[in-house]
């Protein structure tokens, strides 16, 4: 499929990353165009898999509340699938990505305490197929092109 986003449609998806839940006559009225056209253009980028769905972001406090890590996992090669239907099932994995390099995946861990990351990192080298992990703690984030927009923009 030819995937043609013009700067219209990149400035809608920036306006809907900032606020998922922007009702469309003013995303209309920011871009000073017809709502028709906002309608139309997002019912395309979702026909076309480039808006795949609609979600919640927590919020910053209770992001700051968190705590969070990356971890890198080295699977046997056999294992990756066993693995994977494995880590969708702790609700302390977010995110999961396939990836070159020394690892294979890296995960993105979300725990309430130290202790309970403690306690998920020895529970993750207990998985039958994970030969290492190697796990960085965030201490804080420096860019998040994801973060809400200021009501001033």
């Amino acid at each position: 499929m030819d995937l043609r986003l013009d700067e219209l449609d990149r400035h809608i998806l920036t306006l809907l990353q900032a606020n998922a839940r922007e009702p469309v006559a003013n995303l209309a009225r920011r871009l000073k165009i017809a709502r028709t056209t906002v309608v139309a253009r997002i019912a395309r980028m979702e026909r076309e898999g480039v808006v795949s769905g609609y979600g919640v972001r927590l919020g910053q406090r209770l992001d700051q509340a968190a705590v969070r890590a990356f971890c890198g996992l080295s699977v046997n090669a056999k294992s990756g699938a066993a693995v994977i239907k494995a880590l969708a099932r702790l609700p302390e994995v977010e995110e999961v990505w396939a990836v070159s390099g020394q690892f294979d995946y890296m995960v993105l861990l979300r725990c309430d305490t130290p202790e309970q990351l403690d306690e998920l990192l020895d529970h993750l080298g207990q998985f039958d197929g994970i030969n290492h992990t190697q796990t960085s703690i965030v201490l804080s984030c420096k860019i998040d092109r994801r973060s809400m927009v200021s009501s001033s923009e």
